[in-house]
């Protein structure tokens, strides 16, 4: 089984929302279909901008927190480095 850390965000330079999941179409899909009331509903968090992929749940976890404890400039810089565009990443899952 994979595991995912993800970042989404409401457009270039905007606000972020870190996850983790294990079934990343699922809960992007989740994310832009806004059926909950949450921080990616408020902020209208849709793109998918940055995902990494993990083979234990533990290192996934891990991985979410370091960045949510990240400098927001280190943040923009990862999601730069693989996806300089900012394109929205969860098209090309499906």
């Amino acid at each position: 089984m994979s595991y995912y850390v993800y970042i989404l965000a409401n457009g270039r330079n905007g606000t972020l929302y870190i996850g983790v999941t294990n079934d990343l179409i699922r809960r992007v899909h989740e994310h832009r279909e806004a059926t909950i009331e949450s921080f990616s509903k408020k902020y209208q968090l849709t793109q998918l901008v940055h995902f990494e992929t993990f083979h234990d749940a533990l290192d996934a976890i891990a991985r979410e927190k370091q960045l949510k404890h990240w400098r927001r400039s280190w943040k923009l810089d990862l999601i730069e480095q693989y996806n300089p565009y900012w394109r929205d990443l969860y098209p090309a899952l499906l």
